[in-house]
C-alpha cells in the first residue's frame, strides 16, 4: 500500500471463486495506481445467485460511502454482470465493472480522478463473448490459511432456477499446466491446503484439447506437486463425477475427504422443472458409492426450499435427503425467483412456506450436523490451523484448538465437542 493513499479496500460476496478473484483484483487494481488515491478506493465483489445476496451488496455500498465520503466505490461481480443498470443508477457508485473487466488492470487504470460521465460508468462486456479463462497467478490468498485456485469458469448448463451463467458465461478451463504451475507457487509459498474452485467444476476440460476431466486434472497435480499436503474440492456436480475421480477419492490421501454436492432437490418432478440432470436415486447412489470407497468421507449440499410448484410431498423428498444421502454441511436457499430465468415464471410457492420449509431443511441439517460432531469424539484428526485458536478437519469440520500455528497441519484427539465445533487436544496432552 502506498503511503500517498488510503489503499484499496475490497469486500467479496458469494462464492470461493470470488474470494480468489478479488486477489487477482487486488493485485492489477493496485498495478492500475489505485492504491495511491488520496482518499481510497473500495471495491465490492458482488455475488448474485439470489436477490438477497444483491440487496445485502447494495445495502454494503451505501454504508462505505456513508463511511467514506471521499473514496472511490468500484461494483463488479455477478451482479454487476447481470444487471449493471442497479448499479448505475446507485449515487453512491463511481464504476461499475464487468466479471472480465474486474480481472485486468486496463479496467482501473486512467481512473485516478474517475472523471466518467453516466454513459461511461458501466464497463460491462458481454460474457458469452469470452472464449477462454486466464490463468491469474496468485502469490497469496490475504489472511487465509488455505489458497484458492481456479480451474473453470462459467456453465453450459441452463438450470431454470440459475442467474448464474449470464454473470460467468459458457464453461471455459484453465489449461491444465497452467493450473499446475499455480499449486507449486502457492506450495512453495508455504501453503499447506489449495482448494480447486469453479463454477461448475465437473465440466472442467470439456473446451480443451483432448478433453482431459476432473480426475485428470487431480491426479496430475498430486503427482506433480508433491509439496502440497492438502487438495480439495470446491462444490461439484455429483452426475459429472469421472472414474479417475472416484478412484482419487479412493485412493489419494492428500485429496480431502470432504465433497459439496450441488443437489438442489430430492423430488424428481422438482429435479426436471429445475432442468437438472440427475434424479434423487442418482444422489443416494453416489453417495452410497463414494462412502464405499471412501469410508471418511464428508457431504455437503446445496438444498433450495419452495421451489415453484413445491407441494408439501415434493419438499418431504427433499427433506428426506439429508438422511437418506448422508449430508452433514448443509446450504440451504429459500427459493428467490431472479428474473429473466424460467423459473420466475413459474407458479411461486407462498413466501411464508417457503421460509417455513427453509427453516425445517436447516433444522435438519443442524441436526445433522450435531450427529456429525458427536461420532467424531474419541478419534484422532489432522487440523489445518486456520487462525488462533480455529482449525478444520480434513473433512472440513470447524474445530477449536488452542495450539499450532496458523497455516500448520496438527495432529490432534477429539476430546468433545460444543454444538459448532469440535473441542480437540494434542494427543499426548492429558484428558480433563
Amino acid at each position: 500500500m502506498s503511503a500517498q493513499g488510503k489503499g484499496i479496500d475490497i469486500v467479496t460476496f458469494g462464492c470461493r471463486l470470488n474470494t480468489y478473484e478479488s486477489e487477482v483484483m487486488r493485485r492489477e487494481a493496485e498495478a492500475a495506481g489505485l492504491a495511491t488515491l488520496k482518499d481510497g478506493a473500495v471495491i465490492f465483489n458482488t455475488c448474485a445467485v439470489t436477490a438477497e445476496a444483491v440487496r445485502q451488496a447494495k445495502q454494503s455500498i451505501r454504508k462505505a460511502r456513508r463511511e467514506n465520503p471521499q473514496a472511490r466505490i468500484i461494483v463488479t461481480g455477478c451482479a454487476a454482470q447481470t444487471d449493471p443498470a442497479a448499479f448505475v443508477e446507485m449515487d453512491e457508485v463511481d464504476l461499475v465493472l464487468g466479471n472480465e473487466e474486474k480481472l485486468k488492470a486496463n479496467s482501473y487504470r486512467a481512473l485516478p480522478d474517475f472523471g466518467v460521465n453516466d454513459t461511461e460508468k458501466a464497463r460491462v462486456n458481454d460474457i458469452f463473448s469470452v472464449r477462454e479463462t486466464a490463468s491469474h497467478m496468485v502469490d497469496a490468498i490475504e489472511g487465509r490459511a488455505r489458497a484458492f485456485v481456479q480451474v473453470q469458469n462459467g456453465c453450459d448448463h441452463r438450470c431454470t432456477f440459475c442467474i448464474i451463467p449470464y454473470g460467468r458465461g459458457n464453461s471455459r478451463s484453465v489449461p491444465m499446466g497452467a493450473v499446475v504451475e499455480q499449486v507449486k507457487r502457492l506450495a512453495g509459498n508455504g501453503y499447506a491446503e489449495v482448494v480447486l474452485t469453479g463454477v461448475d467444476m465437473t465440466s472442467y476440460g470439456a473446451d480443451l484439447p483432448g478433453a482431459p476431466k476432473l480426475g485428470r486434472l487431480v491426479r496430475t497435480i498430486l503427482r506433480q506437486v508433491p509439496d502440497v499436503k492438502r487438495l480439495r474440492l470446491s462444490s461439484i456436480d455429483s452426475i459429472e463425477a469421472d472414474d479417475d475421480l472416484l478412484d482419487c477419492i479412493a485412493t489419494e490421501k492428500r485429496l480431502m475427504p470432504h465433497l459439496h454436492l450441488s443437489l438442489q432437490a430430492g423430488d424428481d418432478m422438482i429435479l426436471k422443472r429445475m432442468k437438472r440432470r440427475h434424479l434423487r436415486d442418482d444422489s443416494i447412489r453416489f453417495c452410497e458409492d463414494v462412502r464405499r470407497l471412501r469410508p471418511d468421507i464428508v457431504f455437503g449440499a446445496d438444498i433450495i426450499a419452495g421451489f415453484p410448484t413445491e407441494t408439501e410431498a415434493m419438499f418431504a423428498n427433499s427433506l428426506k435427503l439429508v438422511e437418506e444421502c448422508g449430508l452433514t454441511h448443509l446450504h440451504v436457499f429459500p427459493f428467490s425467483p431472479r428474473e429473466g430465468t424460467p423459473a420466475a415464471k413459474m407458479p411461486q410457492v407462498d413466501r411464508g412456506v417457503v421460509k417455513e420449509r427453509a427453516a425445517r431443511l436447516r433444522a435438519a441439517g443442524d441436526a445433522a450436523y450435531a450427529r456429525h460432531l458427536a461420532s467424531l469424539v474419541g478419534t484422532a484428526q489432522s487440523l489445518l490451523i486456520e487462525r488462533e485458536g480455529i482449525g478444520r478437519t480434513e473433512g472440513f469440520t470447524l474445530a477449536s484448538a488452542d495450539f499450532g500455528t496458523p497455516g500448520d497441519i496438527v495432529e490432534a484427539v477429539i476430546s468433545g465437542h460444543d454444538g459448532q465445533r469440535v473441542i480437540t487436544r494434542p494427543p499426548d496432552a492429558q484428558a480433563a
